[in-house]
């Protein structure tokens, strides 16, 4: 039996991460990096953390606008995909370009398709990773929902694929994280937070929604500013997203941000120092979907710079917020808002942490019977 894997940034390697174990038990699994994230910090890094295999094949597809970049993936892509016509399914991972890239050229290949993290919906096509998720869903024959309202979600599409509702990934991955690797961690160290228990928020924009904007961009700095002359026994930890940087130096934000006293804006760092800093913090700004259910499942309070979500059930558990990129709402939520008990990640919404295992029984029961001989 062979396996292929398409990835090509950060959410999907630390997906892969935790699937790539079970698929080689009973399966020769091949990984295809399409090179959407080249950057060590969002790429090569979480290959090393993991233990993972050099990809077999390297597109090196790079940056580019969203039609461009996937058109440039679906043809190489093609080629592989042509030329080593003996895979028996292409698993894809979430929500980028790579998802749905991946998606799309296999089932144009005949190939099976069998997306992890599915049905995942923030009823907000502006989003282009909404699009994404759509678009691979109804192209996938295999469906892994990682919670019931995702599964509810593809159930009520009518999707032709065959869902099974197996948990989240994440769940698995941040029992092994904390178990075996942040005791590695140095982070706290290197910024200087294990001295006096500094308390700290961790903060990360990436979106493109909030990066391509100079309004959003400059609430965020005012809060910054704001936060670091009112609350100067707080510090805020900013790993700077590449694509944040490049926009906050085009608008002359980024000056601005390093005059910010209380404000350590830092380069991205791997998924196990990421993990400790998130573990450590006393609350937790983000625009991104995997934070928010990383900083549920760490029990610390998310404050979400969106107007909607994927990960609903993080709101309805209180663990989560959703505000506006505004000024004066970020600075209440940091400043007032707080979960009314931190123990809202007792509620297993994302599963019981045995995703990997079922993943891997539902490929070997339906592979089985198809695959080639």
């Amino acid at each position: 039996m062979k396996i292929a894997s398409v990835v090509g940034a950060r959410p999907n390697f630390i997906k892969m991460a935790v699937v790539h174990g079970a698929i080689s038990t009973f399966s020769e699994h091949t990984i295809i990096h399409t090179g959407q994230h080249y950057d060590y910090r969002l790429s090569e890094i979480f290959f090393k953390e993991f233990d993972l295999p050099k990809p077999d094949f390297e597109l090196q597809v790079g940056s580019g606008a969203p039609a461009t970049q996937i058109g440039e993936m679906l043809k190489r892509l093609q080629r592989i995909f042509h030329k080593n016509n003996e895979f028996d399914a292409a698993l894809v991972y979430g929500d980028t370009n790579s998802t749905f890239a991946g998606a799309l050229s296999a089932a144009k290949s005949g190939i099976k398709v069998a997306h992890v993290e599915a049905g995942l919906r923030s009823f907000d096509r502006r989003m282009p990773e909404e699009i994404n998720r759509i678009l691979t869903d109804h192209l996938s024959d295999y469906l892994f929902a990682p919670t019931g309202t995702a599964f509810k979600n593809l159930k009520r599409e009518h999707v032709n694929g065959s869902v099974v509702c197996t948990g989240d990934v994440s769940v698995e991955l941040i029992r092994l994280v904390l178990r075996k690797l942040v005791p590695r961690s140095r982070i706290l160290e290197l910024l200087q937070l294990n001295e006096n228990n500094t308390p700290y928020i961790l903060m990360t924009i990436h979106r493109a929604e909030n990066t391509s904007s100079e309004q959003c961009l400059a609430s965020l700095i005012r809060a910054c500013e704001n936060l670091s002359d009112e609350r100067k026994e707080l510090e805020i930890i900013f790993p700077v997203h590449p694509r944040t940087a490049i926009f906050l130096k085009h608008v002359n934000l980024y000056n601005r941000l390093k005059k910010c006293k209380n404000v350590q804006s830092i380069k991205p760092v791997g998924y196990i120092d990421f993990i400790s800093l998130m573990q450590n913090a006393k609350k937790i700004i983000t625009d991104s979907g995997g934070v928010q259910k990383e900083a549920y499942l760490l029990g610390v309070p998310c404050i979400t710079l969106r107007r909607n979500t994927e990960w609903v059930e993080t709101v309805e558990a209180g663990g989560n917020i959703l505000i506006d990129p505004n000024t004066d709402k970020i600075i209440k939520a940091v400043n007032e808002w707080m979960p009314v008990s931190r123990v809202f990640n007792r509620r297993q919404i994302f599963g019981d942490g045995k995703t990997s295992e079922k993943i891997k029984y539902s490929l070997m029961k339906v592979l089985s019977s198809t695959c080639r001989r």
